[in-house]
């Protein structure tokens, strides 16, 4: 397929043409012949791919929520499961890739349904740790809408793992952050965590 005229609809700033070089430069330490027909337009599609993975730094929090945010007497535990969730290890700088579990109890807001994900895919489309992926989430929904408590959860694995180092085919990680009710009430805690089962 020919990819001459795709957008990266993800980001309104140009590919930085350094990205482009850069690919170029390391497919030639590898010895690899950049003339040859697989690789004669590689480093611009690996430009585009990495910007695209990385367009969280070109997003803000208030972006991705813009006027989602709404009234609600609502006071039960809202809560989104199985978000899909692609990542970059920033110690090498391979996928993660995984699930996102979101729950939070309102304090007279809520957010709209799609406003969840898109806070997930501007912080894990950043070079991340899984650890610091998950608090960011979390935080960043009890801010936006004051919220009594949140709790986040993450699965994912890692292809660092997997691909390299010990080469571990099935290990997942699983990292939380339970802030507001979701760390002081026991069984806030306890429902979020039964809910994920």
């Amino acid at each position: 397929m020919d990819d001459t005229h795709v957008v990266d609809t993800a980001a309104n700033d140009a590919l930085p043409a350094a990205l482009t070089d850069g690919y170029r430069s390391i497919i030639s330490a590898l010895g690899e012949d950049l003339e040859r027909e697989g690789l004669a337009r590689t480093p611009e599609r690996a430009a585009r791919a990495l910007h695209f993975l990385t367009s969280g730094y070109r997003i803000s929090v208030e972006d991705a929520i813009g006027s989602g945010v709404f009234e609600s007497e609502s006071d039960e535990m809202i809560m989104v499961r199985r978000i899909e969730l692609y990542s970059l290890c920033e110690h090498h700088l391979l996928p993660f890739i995984g699930q996102c579990h979101v729950a939070y109890i309102p304090n007279g807001k809520i957010l709209g349904l799609s406003k969840i994900p898109r806070l997930v895919d501007l912080f894990s489309r950043r070079l991340q740790i899984q650890e610091r992926l998950t608090t960011q989430i979390a935080q960043s929904v009890m801010e936006a809408v004051d919220a009594r408590g949140v709790g986040v959860v993450i699965e994912a694995s890692h292809l660092c793992v997997m691909m390299r180092g010990v080469e571990k085919q099935h290990s997942e990680m699983k990292t939380s952050c339970m802030l507001g009710l979701f760390r002081s009430s026991e069984s806030t805690r306890a429902e979020f965590l039964r809910l994920l089962e």
